[in-house]
């Protein structure tokens, strides 16, 4: 059976290691300490978001984090689906379906207008996961923007 349990302060030190399992996927870097100041402040200001550990038959196999934004054109709060990660023997076996059925029903209990995420091109597995569970394929490009010094 798959169960949730809303991130706190003490699981820090176990949402970093599969943060940084899912870092290496991809080859993205991390670094701990900053990532364990954001979980910090993430927690501590529930308007930033929310972020559960994933159980499955009371084991940890994975986490999600939903993170939110203030949007006019969707007439109040958005969510980006920040991260959805499942530990490599947990993969194929329905709790992500799961898990992206939970996320629906917080987004309904939150209010939330919509949820956005990304998700890796090459990562086929994931997209028809997604598309599964009535995801669509925005038709707008995502860009992006880091700030520097002029």
């Amino acid at each position: 059976m798959t169960t949730f349990k809303p991130l706190q302060f003490p699981d820090i030190d176990i949402i970093l290691p599969m943060m940084q399992e899912f870092y290496a996927i991809d080859g993205y870097p991390i670094d701990v300490g900053v990532s364990r100041k954001l979980f910090e402040e993430f927690i501590a200001d529930e308007k930033l978001g929310r972020a559960w550990l994933v159980y499955f038959d009371d084991k940890i196999v994975g986490y999600v984090i939903l993170t939110f934004v203030f949007s006019f054109e969707y007439k109040g709060t958005i969510a980006f689906l920040d991260e959805l990660y499942l530990n490599e023997k947990s993969r194929g076996k329905g709790i992500g379906k799961q898990v992206l059925d939970f996320i629906h029903h917080e987004a309904i209990a939150l209010s939330l207008k919509v949820i956005y995420l990304e998700v890796e091109g090459h990562n086929e597995t994931a997209q028809k996961l997604y598309l599964s569970k009535d995801f669509v394929i925005h038709n707008r490009k995502l860009m992006k923007l880091v700030p520097k010094q002029f």
